[in-house]
């Protein structure tokens, strides 16, 4: 006995393929859709952990800038300390210098010269005078360019002759002098009692060789 189906098989496949077809469609558009919500959800995760990190490293670095602002308040404090310490300190060692100046004058003023008057700016003493010769005046510079512990760096200003009556008949030639010295700070004397006391442990040496 011969079957014939007159049913439409050819419509009825074509309509089981695009069914499989959508399906497979909404398969792979579900899939894909899947995919991209991880990946999406990976790179918020990553964006999150990495504003969580810049948030924290703000924090810290403005925890820091604060500290650095403290320390740098602290050292202004420091400095400003330290200058007074140097000024009181400066004040203390230099109150005595007037001493030390009149003492060294006395010390080096060799015979003959006589001081008219003394000015002192700062570090500098500005000395005006009378010798009996310009000899006498250089022996002055000399010994306080080489044997002053508080006076250095002399400099002659001016030197001129004049004469001077010493009595009625007799009258005698002598150099006015004018001269800039420096006076030494008595923070400069640190070494100065060790490298004073060297010569003259020298010369008591050399007296009491037989």
């Amino acid at each position: 006995m011969i079957l014939v189906n007159l049913l439409p098989h050819r419509e009825l496949a074509r309509k089981r393929r695009r069914e499989f077809f959508y399906l497979s469609l909404g398969i792979s558009v579900l899939l894909g859709g899947l995919v991209c919500g991880v990946v999406y959800s990976g790179y918020q995760s990553q964006i999150y952990a990495q504003q969580t990190r810049n948030t924290y490293l703000k924090n810290a670095i403005a925890k820091l800038e604060s500290e650095i602002k403290d320390i740098a308040g602290l050292q202004q404090e420091i400095a400003a300390l330290r200058a007074r310490q140097t000024a009181v300190e400066d004040l203390q060692g230099n109150r005595n210098l007037p001493v030390y100046l009149l003492t060294e004058l006395v010390k080096q003023l060799p015979d003959g010269v006589y001081i008219n008057s003394m000015r002192q700016e700062n570090q500098t003493v500005t000395l005006t005078g009378v010798a009996q010769s310009n000899e006498r005046v250089s022996e002055l510079l000399r010994n306080l360019a080489n044997n002053s512990l508080w006076l250095t760096r002399p400099e002659l200003i001016e030197i001129t002759s004049s004469s001077i009556s010493l009595n009625a008949r007799e009258q005698r030639r002598v150099s006015n002098f004018s001269m800039r010295v420096a006076l030494k700070k008595s923070s400069d004397q640190t070494t100065a009692p060790v490298n004073a006391g060297a010569p003259a442990a020298q010369t008591g040496a050399a007296t009491t060789k037989p």
